[in-house]
């Protein structure tokens, strides 16, 4: 069951604090968004890449795509203004492809068994997400005080990729776009024009690096790895 993957990279991170792009940070002497390809570069399911880049940094990526042998890289497009904009370009240059991957570059460590049961899921029912159910209290806070502390059972964080079929991922972009709706992810897009979305359990590895600390917990990710 063959798909393509997008992966928007054109977010600079500033919650990072590393002054460059998080997805150029190195772990292990390798960028991060190079272990992210890689991923897909040897997932025989995956019939190419579309990357979302800034401008700025096309010909840096271009460099590190040929220095790590990344092959399955089809385009690489220009970012928008938001993420959800980044995504559209890149969904606009998904061809002939009936399912897309749309995956954080900054989320390394998915693996491809999860890739094929999200693929297997959209194909059943058009959308599938990975998601983790939260391990920790939660509580909505009003100006420095507790409103409410929310019941957890049915809470879940949810991760990426996310898979969809590309006509339906396509339509609910196309509908936000036109109603000037920017949603908290792709899979919120599918929601709003009435599609259910399946969730299927994550990995709690599957983490987004997003600050400093994050980067700590890759590296003890990657020492797992290798003793393994």
């Amino acid at each position: 069951m063959l798909y393509q993957v997008v992966i928007p990279a054109a977010g600079q991170g500033k919650r990072m604090k590393a002054g460059i792009n998080k997805q150029l940070i190195k772990l292990r002497h390798q960028p991060v968004i190079i272990h992210t390809l890689k991923v897909f570069e040897q997932d025989d399911w995956c019939q190419g890449i579309v990357m979302v880049v800034n401008e700025a940094e096309r010909e840096q990526f271009q460099e590190l795509l040929e220095k790590f042998q990344i092959k399955k890289v089809l385009s690489i497009v220009s970012g928008g203004a938001e993420r959800q904009h980044s995504v559209y370009n890149g969904l606009k240059a998904v061809k002939e492809s009936d399912f897309v991957l749309i995956h954080d570059g900054a989320r390394p460590f998915i693996t491809i068994e999860k890739i094929h049961e999200l693929v297997k899921e959209a194909n059943e029912h058009g959308a599938a997400v990975p998601a983790v159910p939260m391990k920790d209290t939660v509580k909505r806070v009003s100006q420095g005080f507790v409103d409410e502390t929310v019941e957890r059972s049915s809470l879940w964080a949810i991760q990426t990729p996310q898979a969809f079929r590309v006509s339906l991922i396509l339509e609910a972009h196309e509908r936000a776009r036109q109603e000037g709706y920017v949603g908290t992810d792709d899979a919120s897009l599918v929601e709003r024009i009435g599609k259910k979305v399946k969730v299927i359990e994550g990995n709690y590895r599957n983490i987004k690096l997003t600050t400093p600390d994050d980067l700590l917990f890759a590296e003890a990710i990657l020492s797992v790895k290798e003793e393994r």
